[in-house]
């Protein structure tokens, strides 16, 4: 799958990701979309070292658990960055 694809994919994962964590993650849906996209691209760049190219496609159920388990993982970074700074600040 293309870069391309992973950033519609990554648009989708943002919906999901603002579903799993609503109060997780500020900054409304724009900031969730944004860090789907990111989770589904480092999601699909790690499947694509561990699985060889050609193995992720846009409908393939293993290229979407990647994706939404890279978009939570991010969200939950940013979460706690973001969280951290303002505690602190």
């Amino acid at each position: 799958m293309g870069f391309i694809g992973w950033i519609i994919l990554g648009l989708i994962v943002g919906v999901i990701v603002k579903a799993v964590m609503p109060g997780k993650v500020g900054g409304g849906w724009i900031t969730s979309l944004v860090l789907g996209v990111v989770g589904a691209i480092v999601g699909g760049w790690i499947g694509d070292l561990l699985f060889g190219n050609g193995k992720m496609e846009f409908w393939n159920l293993g290229s979407w658990i990647l994706a939404i388990v890279g978009g939570l993982v991010v969200a939950g970074i940013y979460g706690a960055i973001t969280g951290r700074s303002k505690t602190t600040a």
